[in-house]
Parts: structure tokens; C-alpha cells; sequence
């Protein structure tokens, strides 16, 4: 894999912004909050930190463990509070709009001036703030993806599932030669992303959408959603009963060992596949999660930019969104984080086979219409809503008790909250 900084590479990102007009007179410092904490995540991180480096800046570590970002948003509402915000921090949807709206974000139309041209309008739009961009848009991310060890499922003779009946077929199959068929961590965002991933492979993208982008009273007290909650519970069989509360990374771990056959999760699990083996994906299947092969549910990493007084701060800021949408790191960030860059003029030529797939299906599912934002990932929905769905899909998951009916009607109530 390229390195995205080195003797050379750091040379001519220098060179390219001295020739802008963009090289700072003082070395300044960007501190930046995310929550990429996992090998693999970390590994990403790595090379936006040396991006910026290689302009003559300095990056200051905000990192908050925790996948789904909570702790880091509640720390950033405090500093911004306190007048002290970072110059950026991972954002995306719904959030990103509600700190823009709050006046706190800056406007960098400057830096972006030719980015709509190089971007798809969704990922555009999701980094814009009534027309003017307030953030730099890092990658994409396919949700719907189902990760198998090619040498468990060789043992059953069976091919990889594409739909959900044939996913049970295997799973029986896994279960019968002693393998756990599906990792699962059992966290609630966790336990989210599976559910979604059931709802958009049984419901299809308008129903998807009927759930978690416009919400339908209909959609949630309906057969479709009756059928999606049998199969999500029918899913807590297949997976180890002592695995619940793991980091995603760990359940990805599983069946990097060998652990476990399956897991559905979004394609950041990639870079784990990848910083764990020599031999990369070899061993490893990408496809569809069942049901779902002509959807693409998304979520858009972007770094929103804070509004800074010291105006060293501000040229080291500009210097990271720059450094951010170059098509260096764009490819460099996405080979290493699992994802398609954000960016659509770029070639992918030393991509891996499945960052190649999600990247023509991102475009396919442009044309048909068959792009939807994800639930569990912040794309959709306000925080409100979204945690109360996320608590009832949780609580369903672990408490047999819970009658699909009873889940239904929590749904119902829970999608009333705003």
C-alpha cells in the first residue's frame, strides 16, 4: 500500500501549496477531536496527521474512544461552550447542520472553490451549510456489507448468501460443524447498524426510508416491519450468547480468527481485515448484506471546521482541509480506513476489489435512486429520535420477553420523538 507521506511525497505537498499561495509563515497547531480508535482507524489517522505535517503544521490528538461518538460530542459541546473549540471534528448529517446552525462553524469556500465539481451533490450537500461549505468531506462508507471467512464457509460447500433464507441455509450449516455463523458486538449502535441492514434487505430503499429518513406511523405497525423484527431476533441465535458489549473491532477479530463466519458491519471493518494480514482481503468475502445488492446505505465521514480567533490556528485549519481533499490522502485515508474516497474523479487504481464494487455501486445506486442514509451513523434523523429507536432495537435484541408486536408499537412511540 502507498504511503501517503515520505521524503518525496511531503516534498511535493509542500510544493504544491507554496505554488497556491497557501504556505503558512509560522508553523501553527490543528487540534482535532474524532473517535478513529481502533488499529485499523488509527492507521487512518496516521496519515491525516502526516498530511498536515507535511505543510509545517502540527496536529494536535483530540481522540475519544467510543464508536458511536457520543462522549466525543458531549466533550465538544463543552469546549465549544467554554469558548475553547478545536479546529475541526469528525461530523456528519443531521449534527453537522445543528452546529452550523448554531453559528460556530466556518465558512471555507475559499479552500473549497472547485469542490462541487470533484464531489456527487449528496456528499456536497452534506458538508454545506445554506450553500457555503462549513466542513471537508473525508470518505464514504458502505453500511450494508456482509464479511465472511472464505475457509469457514468453504466447509459447508455452500456459496455466500445473498438473501436472507439462503443466509440461514449457511448459518444452519455453520452451526452444524461447530462455528459460530455471526460476530456481533452487542452494543447498541451496533445492534442498530444489524437492524438497519435487515430493514433495507427486507423493505427495500423506499421502505428503508419510510423507517429512518421520513418516518411513516404506518411503516413501523406494518407486515414488512413484522417480517424485519423475525429476522433480526432470529439473528440473536447465530450469534455467541456470552459476546455481548464488544467493540465492533473485536467482533471483527472474530472472524479475522477464525472465530466466528460472518459479521455485518459497515466497511471501516475493512481496515481491520487489513491491518491484521499480510494477505489483505484474500481470505475474506465482501458483499451485500443480504437482500440488499442494489441499495447502498451511507455514511459520510467529513472533519467540520470551528470558528478560531487565533489567526495562526486559522492558516493551520485551512492547511488540514486542504491537506484533507487532496487525491493523496483521499485514496491513501479510504485504502486504510475501508472506505471510497469522498472525492469522484479519482481512478482507485490501487484500491482493493471491494472498495472497487462499493465505489461502482455507489454510482449505480446514484442513478437508480437507491441511496440511503444511514440510521445508526448519524446521516438521518435528529440525536432524539435516533437514540430512542436505537434503545428499542437494543432492548428488543436482548430481552426475549419483547413480542414483535410490543416491538412494533416502542417503535412507533419512539419515532414520535423529536
Amino acid at each position: 500500500m502507498p504511503s501517503f507521506i515520505g521524503p518525496k511525497t511531503g516534498a511535493m505537498a509542500l510544493a504544491a501549496l507554496c505554488a497556491a499561495g497557501l504556505q503558512p509563515a509560522l508553523a501553527a497547531e490543528a487540534e482535532v477531536l474524532h473517535w478513529w480508535t481502533s488499529p485499523g482507524e488509527q492507521r487512518a489517522v496516521g496519515t491525516l496527521k502526516r498530511g498536515l505535517q507535511a505543510q509545517g503544521h502540527t496536529w494536535k490528538d483530540f481522540a475519544v474512544t467510543g464508536g458511536g461518538g457520543e462522549s466525543a460530542m458531549a466533550l465538544l459541546q463543552s469546549r465549544v461552550l467554554a469558548g475553547n473549540a478545536p479546529a475541526a471534528a469528525q461530523m456528519k448529517g443531521p449534527q453537522l447542520r445543528a452546529w452550523a446552525a448554531a453559528g460556530v462553524l466556518s465558512n471555507i469556500d475559499d479552500v473549497a472553490r472547485n469542490w462541487d465539481a470533484m464531489l456527487s451533490k449528496v456528499v456536497a450537500d452534506n458538508v454545506k451549510y445554506q450553500g457555503h461549505y462549513v466542513a471537508v468531506p473525508l470518505n464514504v462508507h458502505r453500511v450494508n456489507w456482509l464479511w465472511i471467512n472464505a475457509e469457514l464457509l468453504a466447509k459447508t460447500g455452500l456459496p455466500p448468501p445473498t438473501t436472507w433464507d439462503e443466509f440461514f441455509v449457511v448459518a444452519d450449516a455453520l452451526k452444524r460443524i461447530g462455528v459460530t455463523p455471526l460476530s456481533h458486538g452487542g452494543q447498541s449502535w451496533q445492534d442498530l447498524t444489524l437492524f438497519e441492514s435487515v430493514v433495507l434487505g427486507v423493505g427495500g430503499p423506499d421502505f428503508y426510508r419510510s423507517v429512518f429518513v421520513t418516518p411513516d406511523s404506518a411503516s413501523y405497525t406494518g407486515k414488512t416491519m413484522t417480517d424485519a423484527l423475525e429476522i433480526f431476533r432470529r439473528l440473536r441465535s447465530y450469534v455467541d450468547p456470552h459476546a455481548g458489549g464488544k467493540d465492533w473491532n473485536l467482533a471483527t477479530n472474530q472472524v479475522i480468527a477464525g472465530n466466528a463466519a460472518m459479521q455485518i458491519m459497515g466497511d471501516w471493518a475493512k481496515g481491520e481485515f487489513l491491518a491484521a494480514n499480510r494477505d489483505g482481503l484474500q481470505r475474506f468475502i465482501c458483499i451485500p448484506s443480504p437482500g440488499t445488492a442494489g441499495a447502498f446505505d451511507y455514511s459520510i465521514d467529513s472533519l467540520a471546521m470551528f470558528n478560531l480567533r487565533d489567526k495562526e490556528k486559522v492558516v493551520a485549519q485551512k492547511a488540514l482541509a486542504t491537506s484533507v481533499f487532496s487525491p493523496e490522502f483521499q485514496e491513501v485515508f479510504s485504502q486504510q480506513k475501508g472506505s471510497i474516497p469522498a472525492r469522484t474523479d479519482l481512478k482507485l487504481s490501487q484500491a482493493d476489489h471491494c472498495a472497487k464494487r462499493s465505489s461502482l455501486d455507489f454510482v449505480a445506486a446514484s442513478k437508480a435512486g437507491t441511496l440511503v442514509p444511514s440510521a445508526a451513523h448519524g446521516m438521518t434523523l435528529n440525536t432524539v429520535t435516533q437514540s430512542a429507536l436505537r434503545e428499542v432495537i437494543s432492548q428488543f435484541w436482548n430481552d426475549a420477553r419483547i413480542s414483535v408486536d410490543g416491538a412494533q408499537q416502542r417503535l412507533l412511540v419512539a419515532s414520535k420523538f423529536r
